[in-house]
């Protein structure tokens, strides 16, 4: 499971956390403008706009699983199991195989109404990149410093929403998170307000007891809730790229999962394997990973983004201490 969150600074910040019980060989990849996009339905992409994220690469095809363009625009697949469906290919619409979503979107547009223009005429293909790789079940978050757009296909077809708390997380589906944020509608960063009988004296007798009732479980559910709360409450200064880089992440932080809290079946651990928070307006992706807490940094704008190759950087997995003495 996993976490997306938009940030606004004084530039944009989109990143998420990787919830899984193991990795798949993760790189940081950055395709230049020139790198011929291919798509199984469609005709292929030559020149685009550049872009940077993580993916898993095949056979030289970066299959990304979030990323942000050149032009301010991010986008991230998260798990969607209960409720993901795809369709069968069809006339007369753009047809997509999830696999190609990502890169099929930010090579092409650069702000929200250009991306509603082109989900027009989307159909989301149940179609497999190889026998090896069937299709993920996921939905998508796509986000700007104007605002978030949620992307899921259902058996009720494609829907698309408006994120107004610029947060994603998984099952159920969007319509009911945001409802279920109405359960925690008095839950405040301020100090607790007596209601409950204003007759007799009651004191709050610690700090943060305004936040009772946050849901401290890493559902879900309860996730949209924390990083929702959490994001629309965050204070840092926005004038300063580490600070908000940094605020970003202890967002991100309020929903991390540690190794032995999530158990699946077969004996599996679910932890955090990697989390990231890209500058958007700047192109620099940084993250740090389950083992090495310590920031990574990779330039979008270090490389020749004019070529016709990607670039592609292993994260940096074994822990790494500065010493200071």
């Amino acid at each position: 499971m996993c976490t997306a969150v938009g940030f606004q600074g004084k530039d944009f910040y989109f990143g998420r956390t990787l919830d899984l019980e193991c990795s798949y060989d993760e790189k940081v990849v950055i395709t230049p403008r020139n790198y011929p996009f291919s798509f199984r339905f469609l005709p292929p992409i030559h020149r685009h706009h550049a872009m940077i994220g993580v993916a898993h690469v095949v056979r030289g095809c970066p299959l990304y699983y979030e990323a942000v363009n050149e032009k301010g625009l991010g986008m991230a697949g998260l798990n969607f199991p209960g409720n993901a469906c795809y369709q069968a290919e069809a006339q007369g619409k753009d047809n997509v195989a999830s696999f190609e979503f990502i890169p099929w979107v930010l090579a092409q547009c650069a702000t929200l109404p250009e991306v509603r223009a082109l989900l027009d005429r989307l159909n989301l293909v149940d179609a497999a990149f190889s026998p090896e790789l069937p299709p993920a079940t996921l939905h998508w978050m796509i986000a700007s410093r104007d605002g978030a757009l949620v992307v899921e296909s259902t058996k009720d077809g494609l829907q698309i929403y408006d994120d107004p708390v610029g947060v994603m997380t998984n099952e159920p589906p969007f319509p009911y998170q945001m409802l279920n944020l109405s359960n925690f509608m008095t839950v405040s960063a301020q100090p607790p307000v007596n209601l409950f009988a204003p007759d007799v004296t009651l004191q709050p007798y610690s700090r943060g007891m305004g936040g009772i009732g946050l849901p401290g479980d890493l559902s879900s559910a309860s996730r949209f809730v924390r990083a929702a709360f959490t994001r629309m409450n965050s204070v840092c200064d926005a004038d300063c790229e580490e600070a908000c880089v940094g605020q970003f992440f202890h967002i991100l932080g309020s929903v991390a999962q540690q190794r032995g809290c999530v158990q699946l079946e077969g004996g599996k651990l679910e932890m955090t394997v990697y989390t990231c928070c890209c500058n958007v307006d700047k192109g620099i992706y940084y993250y740090t990973t389950y083992e090495n807490p310590q920031l990574t940094a990779v330039h979008m704008h270090h490389v020749d983004l004019d070529g016709q190759s990607i670039t592609a950087y292993p994260l940096l997995r074994q822990l790494r201490v500065f010493e200071q003495n």
